[in-house]
């Protein structure tokens, strides 16, 4: 029996499915679209409240879920009127079920006090809008890369441990010059990408808690 939130395996022809959660309809059909350009599965809703519900998280019975379909990312929006993102994310990351789901912030807000925080309790990433159709492409990518890597090990992975794996690597694969390799998302090493201020905080992060 297969469980919500579980992550892909290797060699599924299934397609990454996404909860996108954004109260602005526009904002909630560019990122939908983007989506399903990349080859996804999408279901989006207008709340917190709504995605809680849709997890079965909202303290009811069973979920919105359709037939026990899995969850592999969830990509929302910060500023909701409600319940912020921030508020679903530790949410999220307090369920046994859906606390490996990897959960993406976007705000149209750069506020590095917001970004910290939501790096703390545990988000992937945070965007700054607009979303760019290369931003998920990667974060897909970066998925497809967890599930497999998870699919081999038999289990879970810590994606720190694999960030510091890629990064001992390319920097013993390149000794004579500095790295050009970060990581991102779900482990994926990705190369000769400009680091933002955004990742540049996730990585201090990670760092620290080590």
């Amino acid at each position: 029996m297969e469980v919500a939130g579980e992550v892909l395996q290797s060699g599924s022809s299934q397609e990454l499915h996404v909860l996108a959660v954004d109260d602005s309809y526009v904002d909630r059909k560019v990122i939908e679209k983007l989506l399903k350009i990349s080859s996804c599965k999408v279901t989006a809703v207008e709340s917190g409240a709504r995605a809680l519900q849709f997890l079965g998280l909202d303290g009811g019975k069973g979920s919105l879920g359709f037939n026990g379909l899995k969850v592999n990312l969830i990509m929302t929006d910060y500023s909701m009127p409600g319940m912020t993102g921030y508020e679903l994310l530790k949410k999220i990351k307090r369920s046994s079920t859906f606390r490996e789901i990897p959960v993406v912030i976007m705000s149209s807000e750069n506020i590095l006090t917001r970004i910290d925080s939501c790096l703390e309790e545990g988000a992937e990433e945070f965007l700054v809008k607009p979303v760019k159709l290369s931003d998920v492409k990667r974060l897909t990518k970066d998925c497809v890369t967890r599930g497999e890597t998870e699919g081999k090990d038999g289990g879970r992975v810590d994606k720190r441990k694999l960030e510091d794996d890629n990064h001992t690597s390319s920097s013993s694969s390149i000794p004579s010059s500095p790295s050009t390799t970060t990581s991102f998302g779900c482990g994926l090493a990705t190369s000769e990408l400009p680091l933002s201020p955004m990742h540049s905080s996730k990585r201090a992060k990670l760092r620290d808690r080590d």
